[in-house]
């Protein structure tokens, strides 16, 4: 079974839905702490051809806290300037209408948590791109949240009897093919390859969130760039 592990993003950028889609299961990190100013709770989107950070506001944002116990502020004021910045940056973009009433259904103001936030934006785009691989929290399995990175990841491997962990390209600074290579696992490095598309009139800017892929392109088109990436 392939496997990949990632923390809870909201509407994250279009890698992390790559290595969703080129695994069996995605096994969702949110009992480790919160990182401030992390990518959690934010991204980038195009606002006149610009790339620019918003942020979902977090009551008492603490690094001693677990993701999925860190609290949203609720705020309809918060949610509505960040729908309002959404509009006003993609109003002309050829998938607009669909896409602003998905990104506006996701942020329902009633949840409390930014673990399940950030995880219904990631459903409801792999919903529309139809990306059905499994996804399984770790406040929920495992029980192992004492053991400490590379220890942590090949623990749950070998619960899942994982034969392949798959993990975006940035985590070759983390993990070693030896320690993966004596558990049995195949360990594989997930490089994107940017795929070039129109943003109105703006010079390409690459890895904006997923919001900004799925304006400007058809799901169809969406799918097939998870197909873009290098493996090693």
């Amino acid at each position: 079974m392939k496997l990949a592990v990632m923390q809870p993003y909201f509407f994250p950028y279009i890698g992390y839905f790559q290595l969703m889609a080129a695994v069996d299961r995605l096994v969702i990190l949110d009992d480790v702490n919160f990182i401030k100013q992390g990518w959690i709770n934010r991204n980038r989107i195009l606002v006149s051809c610009c790339p620019t950070l918003f942020s979902l506001p977090i009551r008492h944002a603490s690094s001693f806290v677990p993701v999925y116990a860190t609290r949203l502020v609720s705020s309809p004021i918060g949610r509505r300037k960040f729908l309002k910045t959404v509009e006003q940056a993609y109003r002309k973009a050829p998938q607009f209408e669909h896409i602003y009433r998905l990104v506006s259904e996701v942020y329902d103001p009633n949840i409390e948590f930014v673990g399940q936030l950030a995880l219904n934006s990631i459903l409801a785009v792999a919903q529309l791109l139809g990306v059905s691989t499994e996804i399984v929290a770790t406040s929920r399995l495992y029980g192992n949240r004492e053991l400490k990175a590379e220890e942590r990841i090949l623990d749950i491997c070998r619960r899942e009897k994982a034969t392949e962990y798959f993990n975006l390209s940035g985590g070759r600074l983390l993990y070693k093919h030896k320690s993966f290579d004596d558990a049995g696992i195949k360990l594989r490095f997930l490089q994107p390859r940017q795929t070039a598309y129109r943003q109105l009139d703006c010079p390409f800017v690459p890895s904006l969130s997923i919001i900004d892929v799925m304006m400007f392109n058809e799901p169809s088109s969406v799918r097939e760039m998870l197909n873009h990436f290098e493996l090693t």
